[in-house]
């Protein structure tokens, strides 16, 4: 069942000795979307994951995958996600000087695109693809690491891409990701977010992953 406001649980804080298990835990407890972090060590000082990881998440849920690529030169990439298993796949901004035919690839590899920027990053860098994708996704912290402390301006900055969106058509589905727990949900749902990137909230919660999602639901309302 998808949900008007999605939840997308993050591996970047799953436990990777029990990766599957893990997954099958947010899937058991209604999340939407599995949420997967690559890092190169390059554009953001963190290296993480690659299709291999996506290969085997892959066969761990029937979830969509939504893999945001924290790379440089993520166009060399698009088919190896792809094949591997992404359903969804974000460029940052910052880092494709020729941003619209790299959507276009993504989308003619069989993948839904989507477009990322930073938090110092303007919303006017993405105006003129914002039509041309199906997610938009708002950093709320500086791209590199997990459990890091949400940045205020966000909110701010997601109501601006709700009203970008609706004036240039575009039905894009608006993400946030970086401090979101049940304290910064409803502000960001609220200012017009409809998936929620959530890592330390949901797999590392002391009661446990369903019990995480559940308080999750409940702070959405």
């Amino acid at each position: 069942m998808s949900h008007p406001i999605k939840i997308a649980p993050s591996i970047l804080a799953a436990d990777f000795t029990r990766l599957g298990r893990q997954i099958a835990e947010a899937e058991a407890a209604g999340a939407d979307w599995i949420h997967v972090d690559v890092m190169d060590g390059r554009f953001v000082p963190n290296i993480t994951i690659g299709p291999l990881i996506v290969e085997a998440v892959r066969r761990s849920t029937r979830l969509p995958l939504d893999a945001h690529l924290m790379i440089v030169e993520p166009e060399k990439y698009i088919e190896a996600f792809v094949t591997a298993g992404a359903d969804r796949l974000t460029v940052h901004a910052e880092t494709c000087p020729h941003l619209h035919r790299t959507v276009q690839h993504i989308r003619a590899a069989g993948a839904r695109p989507g477009v990322v920027i930073n938090p110092a990053t303007p919303l006017s860098a993405i105006e003129e693809i914002a039509a041309d994708v199906d997610l938009i996704l708002i950093m709320s912290v500086n791209p590199g690491f997990g459990g890091q402390q949400f940045i205020e301006a966000s909110v701010d900055k997601i109501a601006r891409t709700r009203a970008l969106c609706e004036r240039v058509g575009s039905r894009a589905e608006i993400e946030v990701d970086g401090g979101i727990d049940v304290t910064t949900t409803p502000r960001v749902v609220a200012a017009g977010a409809t998936v929620l990137v959530v890592g330390s909230a949901v797999f590392r919660h002391p009661a446990g992953v369903a019990a995480a999602i559940g308080a999750l639901r409940q702070a959405i309302g």
